[in-house]
């Protein structure tokens, strides 16, 4: 710099001859930052020398030790990047750019307090600054300041879209309102067909709606537009776990991580794919290490007494979640967490507290509804059935406005089985399929007992556990091609045109995608999803050597039961006692068909019949499985595996009767249930 003031000292010649060094080394500088910082996302460490480079010639560029500095933190190097840019940030106190990158650099040294003051700092200086008021955002919900992290967000919405109506879509999503958030976006893409804000709401939309195959091209699609977008792969991992694609999920968040090591929400999300994947131990480990550094978190807290709740940590885990209400008080789902184990027991102080959070018009619809289940089993233990009655009434009520269910598509669904799936179709389609024994279903309604049929089948020396497999759903919904063009669906009527090989294909895709729940250790493992009593004729089909397994209960006991059980998602016909009836008559329907177009090919255990005689019972299982008595399968609750669903702590136990009846104490409320059950009740009389 001292050469150039000098040549300014010239002539008029040289003053011209300055100016045009100026522009000539200004473009070099540019062009050299602009190079330096498109090595970040590829190579860090390139960038790093590249800026260091620049740094060397032009030690005031302070865009060349910004790059310097994101160089360090994608290189784990985040508190040394911190130091390299304070003095940068002191000297140019005007520049968001600084400032933003700054507080990437304290996020990622877990100085999330610290993190949050610059980044307010950066979007006080430029409200428009669309990465600065994400990057806010996610340090917030890591903070635990949910309210402040949702306002953050919307405003990097408004900052990065051209299209302000997309406000209104995102309010209209997050509010439930899915069709009027579908048309903007639609209207919104007409006009703009490669507006990557607009493609991601749209895939968010078709998630929510089960077009999971859309969604999956419109993220694609979105991502190849725009590579560096964050939030569209962070959908779009969401997506592919949704679907059990768990290392494409898993590859899509360690993408995510390469450009932000220490995001927590990022960090949070790759503990849910290891959990899946069931390795349970990493994902205890990088869940430490998040509360390490943001023990303010929340969801963290809860994250991690789900899984200590899954490895048989119990005490850790109620812990866990006291942590996580203390954080945050009105945290339903924490609640439900302690009551969901079954074996847990709310003190008064703590009943008190879920009332006076308990506010269903005006509060959060999810916090809402887990309260109210929580309230209700609270209550239930004390034997308070009245009034427990009531919370399980409203937490089904809060919790069936936002997800509908339609009894006369379950009708129709179940008479479209039916009717195709005669005696003579199966008989025309002998032998096709994989012939491969592996699998064994446990099919049914929820809380029927098949965890507990899993746990004893998974005592044996040839029998792995996993979890309730999504596969062969995803495969239906495969099949059943695109239901916005045909909301019927293809499926299961498709099946008549397929040929043995195209079967044969089928049971092999899902051994293959169902591989990632396996150890290989053993011969046989166990797919528990008990939805897949309505693919039974598509099991048989593809894998005619599988087992297939009934659980069942008696329909007051079984339906009640479902219907004071908060579901993660899906099941939505859990949230009304009428529905409840007619979906068991349609289950009991579709069973007894199958009974007599394949004679034989499901075992039925009848809840009841294991309580009473379990050694019998157990016999009888082992023996349709082909799987020699090991004594150890009557001691199932000495079992160490991880188990992931409701009945998780109560399979750790003996079996016991004390369930069996409980239904009668609220039989005063059930009317509906049994109207609706009707005929029912004169095959399972009360």
């Amino acid at each position: 710099m001292g050469r150039i003031a000098h040549r300014h000292r010239g002539p008029d010649g040289g003053t011209f001859a300055l100016v045009t060094t100026l522009r000539a080394e200004t473009e070099t500088l540019d062009a050299a930052l602009r190079h330096a910082a498109g090595l970040l996302s590829r190579d860090p460490a390139a960038a790093q020398r590249s800026a260091q480079e620049i740094l060397e010639a032009h030690p005031d560029a302070h865009g060349a030790r910004r790059v310097l500095a994101a160089a360090l933190r994608l290189q784990g190097e985040p508190d040394r990047a911190a130091d390299c840019l304070r003095a940068v940030a002191d000297r140019h106190p005007e520049s968001a750019d600084v400032l933003h990158e700054l507080g990437l650099c304290l996020g990622a040294a877990g100085r999330g307090q610290e993190a949050i003051e610059v980044l307010r700092r950066a979007v006080r200086l430029d409200p428009g600054h669309a990465g600065a008021w994400r990057t806010l955002g996610d340090q917030l919900s890591a903070a635990g300041d949910e309210q402040g992290s949702l306002e953050a967000f919307e405003r990097h919405l408004r900052a990065s879209t051209r299209h302000p109506e997309l406000i209104e879509a995102a309010d209209c999503l997050r509010t439930g309102k899915l069709a009027a958030a579908e048309r903007i976006t639609r209207e919104v893409l007409k006009k703009d067909p490669v507006d990557v804000v607009a493609i991601r709401m749209l895939a968010e939309i078709g998630m929510k709606v089960g077009q999971f195959d859309d969604a999956r091209h419109l993220l694609e699609r979105c991502l190849e537009l725009a590579p560096d977008f964050h939030l569209a792969r962070h959908t779009y991992a969401r997506l592919l776990l949704r679907r059990n694609e768990l290392d494409g999920a898993l590859q899509a968040i360690e993408t995510l991580l390469q450009a932000e090591p220490k995001n927590p929400n990022f960090q949070l999300f790759k503990t849910a794919v290891l959990v899946r994947k069931g390795d349970h131990r990493a994902a205890l480990e990088l869940l430490e290490r998040i509360l390490e550094h943001y023990p303010a978190q929340a969801s963290a807290w809860m994250n991690y007494g789900h899984t200590l709740k899954t490895v048989g940590r119990l005490d850790e885990a109620i812990r866990a979640y006291h942590k996580a209400i203390e954080l945050r008080p009105a945290i339903g789902e924490a609640y439900w967490s302690l009551a969901n184990l079954k074996v847990y027991r709310f003190s008064d102080a703590e009943i008190a507290a879920m009332r006076a959070e308990f506010r269903p018009e005006t509060g959060d619809p999810d916090d809402q509804s887990h309260l109210a289940f929580a309230l209700g089993k609270a209550l239930e233990d004390r034997g308070e059935y009245d009034e427990s009655f009531e919370y399980y009434r409203q937490g089904n009520a809060i919790r069936g406005r936002h997800h509908r269910f339609n009894p006369k598509k379950n009708v129709f669904d179940t008479a479209r089985q039916i009717k195709l799936f005669d005696e003579q179709f199966f008989r025309s389609r002998e032998g096709v399929g994989c012939p491969a024994p592996d699998p064994i279903f446990i099919v049914g309604l929820p809380r029927a007992g098949s965890t507990l049929l899993e746990q004893i089948l998974a005592s044996h020396s040839l029998v792995e556990g996993t979890s309730e497999l999504p596969d062969i759903i995803a495969l239906s919904r495969k099949l059943g091609g695109d239901r916005r063009r045909n909301p019927a669906s293809a499926y299961p009527e498709i099946l008549a045109t397929l040929s043995p090989e195209q079967f044969r294909e089928l049971g092999e895709s899902y051994l293959r995608t169902s591989r990632v729940q396996r150890s290989g250790k053993v011969p046989f493992f166990i797919d528990k999803m008990p939805n897949n009593f309505q693919h039974i004729g598509l099991i048989h089909l593809i894998l005619p050597n599988a087992k297939i397994i009934d659980a069942r209960r008696h329909p007051m006991a079984g339906c009640f039961s479902c219907f004071k059980q908060l579901f993660a998602h899906g099941q939505t016909w859990t949230y009304d006692l009428a529905y409840l009836g007619y979906y068991y008559r349609d289950y009991l329907r579709l069973m007894d068909h199958w009974d007599a177009v394949l004679p034989g090919r499901v075992h039925r255990v009848q809840y009841e019949e294991m309580v009473a005689d379990s050694e019998r019972t157990i016999r009888a299982l082992l023996e349709y499985c082909g799987l020699p008595f090991e004594p150890q399968v009557l001691r199932f609750y000495e079992q160490d595996r991880p188990v992931r669903t409701p009945s998780s702590e109560q399979v750790r136990r003996p079996i016991y009767k004390e369930g069996l009846e409980q239904w009668r104490h609220y039989e005063r409320h059930l009317e509906p249930l049994k109207r609706a059950l009707g005929p029912v009740l004169e095959r399972y009389p009360i």
